[in-house]
């Protein structure tokens, strides 16, 4: 069994005019779950939002192929949305793409920009060497990694060893992340017995791999 990460670049005329990011603070959406009705033609999504609630539910609000939708608050920049869609040709040209016997869609999928959507598809080889012929023509798509699937689900803490994990829990609850600060890094070094300096090298190598799992690389 094997995984491949994907980036695809949609076209015009798959992308819904929704907010950018630096256009109404909407920083990401992953996309979390997805189910197709043929019987009235809708998708119904379920995205985990960044950003801007108001700007979502205003965009939402404007798109004549959204039949209903709802936002739920995590907290003050993060929420939920669940859409209720007509399926456009568009969509399904892109959708029927990943609808090949032997392969699976693993969430989530994420949507850095209207135009750009990161994959993981999991599969037979067989299956997976197929699926780039599979995408419309206008579907630029950049292959990241092919390899067997052996990692953890594409969360923040799927990136962390468990000695980077312990790290930034002990950290957490010591206080050196509070706002103002209330622990200091010899405290942390203490509790995870070792040096300052490999207290600090956990704590910068796992905050990097946050950072990076936030952006999107």
């Amino acid at each position: 069994m094997q995984s491949a990460d994907l980036t695809l670049r949609l076209p015009p005329s798959m992308q819904l005019p929704v907010p950018d990011p630096g256009e109404a603070d909407v920083h990401r959406e992953e996309l979390l779950s997805w189910h197709v009705d043929p019987g009235s033609e809708t998708v119904h999504f379920l995205s985990l939002f960044v950003g801007d609630l108001e700007s979502v539910r205003a965009a939402a609000s404007d798109l004549d192929v959204v039949r209903r939708f709802d936002l739920v608050p995590v907290d003050d920049d993060t929420f939920y949305g669940y859409a209720v869609m007509d399926v456009r040709n568009a969509d399904a040209a892109l959708m029927g793409a990943f609808d090949e016997p032997g392969l699976v869609v693993v969430p989530p999928i994420v949507y850095t920009d209207r135009a750009t959507v990161r994959v993981t598809v999991l599969g037979e080889p067989d299956a997976l060497s197929g699926l780039l012929e599979q995408f419309p023509a206008d579907v630029d798509v950049e292959v990241k990694r092919v390899s067997d699937h052996q990692r953890r689900m594409e969360t923040l803490a799927g990136r962390l060893t468990a000695r980077q994990f312990e790290a930034l829990e002990s950290a957490r609850e010591l206080g050196y992340y509070d706002v103002p600060r209330t622990a200091s890094l010899s405290a942390v070094a203490d509790e995870l017995d070792c040096s300052e300096s490999a207290a600090s090298t956990l704590l910068r190598t796992a905050e990097t791999a946050l950072v990076d799992a936030a952006l999107g690389r």
